[in-house]
């Protein structure tokens, strides 16, 4: 019923003339699924309280309500057409009324921890970009079809906006800094163990596919939960920052459609916070993130951080260390070339990690692990508070070319999953002594001893100087050619 549902509502955006791309797509779907879930929520409270003999408050004023001014019903129970506006009516009615009603919400709200702030945040970053009321109409009418007041229907409606999620990213390089692959971000809970009571972190927290995953696992592993634990999972666990709206509202709806009603998001670039400011309070227990790779910050960010450089991912790192509590835990997403990368910011930003914290495992990813990134990748596991003494390596191999059409899974991890409970060595995983590394580098490409391939690419400066002799190569053919002509 769902995929059918976004495959329809896909159909008439595609004829939207404001709406373009995927990520187009996204946001409006986004906008009126968050719209038509709060209706459902407001009923299921208020039903809730009639149960207990007691009257509920609702947060919208009536008139804004999904089921007053989208989808109101007749007696029947069927969409009451002499009721329900369409056209211009419509379109002026959510552009004119309806958004700055919502937008007004970020004043109004006595705390930013409630649901009724974040309604406020969410229509402050997007606007309606649907311009015929007629198309507005039929979206409308798809969405109101949808049903999700069980818990099955909400797992179902989550995994699909997952896999919308999961299209922006393969629809062009902006998107793909939202999505994460599910099966590593699985794993990666898995190896950091989260518990009730703890914080988790994801200071670039794009669609907060790892925020999301964390819920579910402390959910599982937690069944005869109390009613002071889910008010700590939903109030006092899960925290973020991201930098762009899209992926803000994005992160916040995902979180929402998992249900995790009053998300800790917050929409700033925590790359401008000085980390010399962060202070105990602002610490947590657990950092789990895929920072952006690239994108050359300014000169004024990077003052920021003691270890300066124009390698975004590079400077969070340093900032997940730094938020992190004494005997906190990590899970991070970086480039391969961090590894050996010899550059002064490369070495100093190791030695940071590698003096500062427990570097227990690094699993390096093989390529296609990220549809379209174009870079291997490999996580980080590690502990603050402790220097790392022993690092143990396993060398993901899927034994198949990945891609689109045959994707990471999470069978491909369960061996990396049970090896790294105890640090085994195998044909693909083996440690390594921080003592018997170059103390001028500290360069962590290790040849695999069983025969593997390297954990990273050569340096730049070999490749450059390959690239060099080449050009020299190919410059003496042409000039024979030419003579050969002549």
């Amino acid at each position: 019923m769902f995929e059918q549902a976004f495959k329809n509502i896909d159909d008439v955006l595609w004829k939207e003339a404001g709406c373009t791309t995927e990520l187009d797509y996204a946001e409006q779907t986004s906008w009126l699924l968050f719209l038509k879930y709060l209706d459902g929520l407001e009923q299921d409270r208020a039903d809730e309280a009639a149960l207990d003999g007691k009257k509920y408050t609702y947060i919208l004023d009536e008139q804004y309500r999904w089921s007053n001014w989208a989808a109101p019903k007749d007696d029947a129970g069927k969409l009451d057409h002499n009721a329900a506006l369409t056209g211009d009516d419509l379109r002026d009615f959510v552009n004119q009324e309806l958004f700055p009603y919502l937008y007004g919400f970020r004043q109004r709200a006595t705390r930013p921890d409630t649901i009724e702030y974040k309604i406020g945040q969410i229509f402050a970053e997007i606007k309606n970009k649907i311009t015929s009321g007629y198309n507005l109409r039929e979206i409308i009418d798809h969405i109101d079809e949808l049903r999700f007041r069980s818990q099955t229907e909400k797992h179902e409606l989550s995994h699909l906006y997952e896999a919308k999620i999961k299209n922006i990213g393969n629809a062009g390089r902006n998107g793909g800094e939202y999505y994460t692959p599910r099966p590593l971000i699985r794993a990666m809970v898995q190896v950091v163990k989260p518990q009730i009571g703890e914080t988790i972190c994801d200071a670039a927290v794009g669609s907060a596919g790892f925020l999301c995953e964390s819920f579910e696992y402390l959910k599982e592993e937690n069944p005869k939960r109390t009613t002071a634990q889910d008010s700590t999972l939903q109030k006092k666990t899960f925290y973020g920052k991201e930098k762009k709206s899209l992926a803000y509202v994005i992160g916040i709806m995902n979180m929402i459609l998992h249900g995790i009603e009053a998300p800790n998001i917050l929409h700033l670039n925590t790359l401008t916070e000085n980390i010399a400011d962060i202070q105990e309070r602002d610490r947590h227990d657990i950092v789990l993130a895929n920072p952006p790779f690239g994108g050359k910050e300014r000169k004024e960010v990077q003052q920021n951080f003691p270890i300066r450089t124009g390698e975004t991912a590079y400077l969070f790192l340093q900032h997940f260390i730094k938020i992190l509590k004494a005997g906190g835990r990590a899970g991070v997403v970086i480039k391969n070339t961090f590894l050996s990368n010899s550059d002064n910011a490369s070495v100093s930003l190791r030695k940071l990690l590698l003096e500062s914290c427990n570097l227990h495992a690094v699993l390096d990813c093989p390529s296609g692990t990220f549809i379209g990134a174009g870079v291997k990748t490999v996580v980080l596991f590690f502990e603050k508070g402790t220097s790392t003494r022993k690092v143990w390596f396993y060398q993901l191999d899927p034994g198949r070319n990945m891609g689109k059409t045959n994707p990471l899974n999470d069978t491909d991890l369960a061996e990396f999953i049970t090896l790294q409970k105890t640090c085994a060595d195998s044909p693909k995983s083996w440690s390594v002594e921080v003592k018997d590394l170059d103390p001028k580098t500290f360069d962590l490409s290790v040849k695999n001893p069983t025969g593997g391939e390297e954990v990273a690419h050569r340096s730049p400066e070999a490749i450059m100087k390959e690239i060099a002799a080449l050009d020299a190569e190919s410059a003496e053919v042409m000039e024979n050619i030419k003579a050969l002509l002549a």
